[in-house]
């Protein structure tokens, strides 16, 4: 089954995962070290942070090294963008109508 992203964000774990991931690449040790759940806990999310993309582990020596690919968060910024442009609209027409009211209350003598 290929998961998304959506799915491989929805986990707390797996979110923390991605964000230390962003910064270095580290071993399946290193990442473990960080959780209070056991290995094979780490190793499920890894693998789903495999299969929807967000992450490659690549074989070096002995180790297996985690690497995020950021660039497929594109798809969530994609998704979230409509909403942004919707309520970009509504704060825009909730301004108009601050400084109308506005206007009208100075106009009316008003401080």
């Amino acid at each position: 089954m290929r998961r998304d992203v959506f799915q491989a964000i929805a986990d707390p774990n797996r979110r923390a995962m991605l964000g230390m991931l962003s910064a270095a690449q580290l071993n399946l040790n290193q990442v473990a070290e960080h959780f209070d759940i056991t290995r094979s806990a780490v190793s499920q999310h890894m693998k789903i942070l495999t299969e929807c993309g967000l992450v490659v582990i690549r074989q070096k020596g002995r180790e297996r090294y985690c690497e995020a690919k950021m660039d497929k968060l594109g798809e969530v910024w994609d998704w979230l963008y409509q909403y942004k442009l919707f309520w970009d609209h509504k704060f825009d027409a909730m301004e108009k109508l601050l400084m109308e009211l506005q206007s009208k209350n100075n106009s009316d003598g008003h401080p």
